[in-house]
């Protein structure tokens, strides 16, 4: 019996137990509908608003107000807060420089299918309020894509090697000692930058934003593009402007100092007729490339790997269609996006800087400078060479393809009418592109 009763009454207490549990369960969830209830009703009440409340509360999302009066604790996509004039005026000023580059491209036909997307993704950037350049935006998105992890400028490579015909260099293989001279102003320019900012106040840069910059030196826009976003993404736009600017001016920087440098003599040089290419020549030395890139320089593997199989692709003949891809539809849609990527880092706080114009005279210098020092190795060379070498033909070290070599030839046509130093050119200038991708190679091994 006593039994009985112990169990009866542990029994009333268990139900007792959950009982009471299962009704403050049922208030919580009446409560938390009660509050549901009244948070909707009060979100879907409208406050009534005159027709004046009205505009004026537009007004106040429109760019116009944003740049007229420009929020103190907005903060950019890098957490530093915008300082009043880039979110003003600075916008404004950006605006113009874009319309300039627009004008550059359009009318002046300065390497257009870069810097045009380029430009217009700069226009998209500096609108106010959108956050286009954020990570959900249109072109943080795209940047983080292909620029952020260096995707894009590989593919670029990849475009380059299929177009490239090395038959130039291996008919006369001394001339890639003029895409290695040309490579000069690369190394001489991060000198040149470094000493400046650790000896005086004219610069403040970093030895990785140095480097970032003077491979300018080089006329390569997609390394260009590659070295700074590993090594200085800060400064991607300006350096990319800076790049295709000065790749664009290669017929206005080159020719006075191809003649400052050389004789009338030097430069009615013609050059003797190049030696039949083999095609399993063609074929085995984008092979070869990558074995000596394998063992002396893995840091260059990246851009030199897209470059070698973009070629291999080409000269081996059995696959075309992948090569006329890679020439034509991967690089037009791959150019697209990258210049769009590039443009998101001209940002009014981002380019508006002292170091822009830094950038713009140290670049200009790397380029003169390499151009300078390809010429004059070509000199050296036409002394000790029992062959007659052309001098002018060094200033097609610099890896702006083909555009340097066409400069070369038309100089060289200009001084002798009928010496036609094209195929010449193009020698020294696809070893440029391999100089300045192995100069790559060498700064990032520098760092890592």
């Amino acid at each position: 019996m006593h039994k009985f009763i112990k169990v009866l009454l542990l029994s009333l207490i268990i139900f007792a137990g959950i009982a009471n549990a299962a009704e403050n369960r049922s208030s919580e969830e009446n409560s938390l509908k009660v509050e549901k209830q009244e948070k909707s009703v009060s979100e879907n009440e409208f406050k009534s608003k005159s027709v004046s409340a009205l505009i004026k509360d537009f007004f106040k999302t429109t760019g116009i107000y944003a740049i007229i009066n420009p929020d103190k604790n907005l903060k950019s996509n890098d957490g530093k807060v915008y300082s009043s004039f880039h979110q003003s005026w600075g916008r404004v000023i950006m605006f113009i420089i874009i319309f300039i580059l627009f004008y550059l491209a359009i009318a002046k036909g300065f390497e257009p299918l870069l810097l045009l997307p380029i430009a217009f993704g700069g226009f998209l950037a500096n609108i106010p309020v959108a956050n286009m350049t954020g990570d959900e935006g249109m072109l943080g998105i795209i940047y983080n894509m292909g620029v952020a992890n260096e995707f894009f400028p590989l593919l670029i490579f990849m475009g380059v090697g299929a177009m490239t015909d090395f038959g130039p260099l291996l008919a006369r293989p001394r001339t890639a000692l003029l895409g290695a001279a040309a490579q000069f102003g690369i190394f001489g320019s991060l000198v040149a930058a470094a000493a400046l900012s650790q000896y005086t106040d004219i610069f403040d840069f970093t030895l990785k934003q140095c480097s970032a910059i003077s491979i300018i030196g080089g006329a390569d826009g997609p390394t260009s593009i590659f070295i700074a976003s590993a090594l200085a993404p800060e400064l991607l736009g300006a350096i990319a402007v800076a790049a295709y600017s000065y790749m664009a001016l290669v017929p206005v920087i080159q020719p006075p100092i191809m003649r400052a440098l050389t004789t009338k003599e030097e430069r009615q040089i013609v050059m003797k007729t190049t030696r039949h290419v083999h095609k399993m020549e063609k074929i085995l030395f984008p092979i070869m490339i990558i074995v000596l890139i394998a063992l002396f320089l893995p840091d260059a593997s990246p851009l030199m790997g897209a470059f070698a199989f973009g070629n291999f692709a080409k000269e081996s003949g059995v696959v075309d269609r992948l090569s006329d891809t890679m020439q034509n539809s991967l690089i037009n849609i791959v150019t697209i996006f990258l210049g769009l990527a590039v443009g998101a880092k001209l940002e009014a706080d981002k380019f508006l800087v002292p170091e822009t114009l830094g950038i713009m005279i140290i670049g200009l210098a790397a380029f003169a400078v390499g151009t300078a020092a390809g010429v004059l190795m070509g000199k050296l060379m036409n002394k000790m060479s029992k062959e007659p070498i052309n001098p002018l033909i060094g200033a097609a070290g610099v890896s702006a393809v083909p555009m340097a070599a066409r400069v070369v030839s038309k100089v060289g046509s200009e001084e002798k009418p009928g010496n036609i130093l094209l195929m010449h050119a193009m020698g020294p200038n696809v070893a440029g592109v391999i100089g300045s991708a192995v100069a790559a190679g060498v700064l990032l091994s520098i760092f890592n």
